[in-house]
């Protein structure tokens, strides 16, 4: 039976001595789906899927817009931390239920909430390509969303996941770079999710002589490398 937000049991409180920031290991996921050279770069605006009584919220989900940058209030390192403590609940309700053992970690990182869990016996909660990851993350973010009535950017990571897949993403991204080069044709790269196309993306735009952009629609949206103009 699907899990919701109001079947898990309530959470102890956690003893909380202050925030806990650290830099960000994973970059800002804010996706702009398109590499262009870091000088010609433009911050865009972010937009994300319909979080909750028809609330956008941003998210990693690509986004190509031609209009310059909006400003926006960042919220307060605080704001950012109880996000990080709501999921957190959540995600360890969730934990019970399914009589899963695993060291819950809330902290800021790159001015954006995170959860983290590790422990063993957690690789069903990551699942193929980390699709069940990515569920996990849109629902810990509609509790946080149901709580303060803000949109939320958390990043949910279960065993290391994400770190482990940017590594592998940095090389299929290098590898497609130089076939660029040599061969001077365009590369298209399987489909991928927002997370590891903002991933490949990165490592491009730090390239020179390439750039990348994406095409086709979810589920089987995928980018292309091709050298720049």
């Amino acid at each position: 039976m699907p899990v919701g937000i109001g079947d898990l049991p309530p959470t102890a409180l956690r003893e909380i001595n202050g925030p806990k920031v650290r830099p960000s290991e994973y970059g800002d996921e804010t996706v702009t789906d398109t590499s262009i050279p870091r000088t010609e770069q433009s911050a865009d605006s972010e937009t994300g899927p319909i979080v909750a009584n028809g609330a956008e919220g941003p998210d990693e989900t690509d986004t190509e817009t031609e209009a310059g940058p909006r400003e926006k209030k960042a919220p307060a390192e605080s704001e950012l931390f109880r996000q990080s403590e709501i999921a957190a609940d959540y995600v360890e309700g969730l934990l019970d239920i399914l009589d899963y053992d695993g060291d819950i970690d809330e902290l800021v990182s790159g001015g954006r909430p995170m959860v983290e869990v590790v422990g063993g016996r957690l690789q069903s909660l990551v699942g193929q390509r980390g699709a069940t990851l990515e569920a996990l993350q849109e629902l810990a973010r509609l509790a946080v969303f149901r709580q303060t009535g803000t949109p939320s950017r958390l990043l949910l990571d279960v065993g290391g996941y994400r770190a482990n897949r940017r590594k592998e993403l940095a090389a299929v991204a290098k590898n497609a770079v130089e076939k660029v080069k040599e061969y001077g044709e365009a590369v298209r790269l399987e489909p991928m999710s927002a997370f590891e196309r903002k991933c490949v993306h990165d490592v491009v735009n730090a390239a020179t002589g390439v750039q990348s952009e994406s095409e086709g629609v979810e589920p089987n949206r995928r980018i292309v490398v091709r050298p720049a103009d």
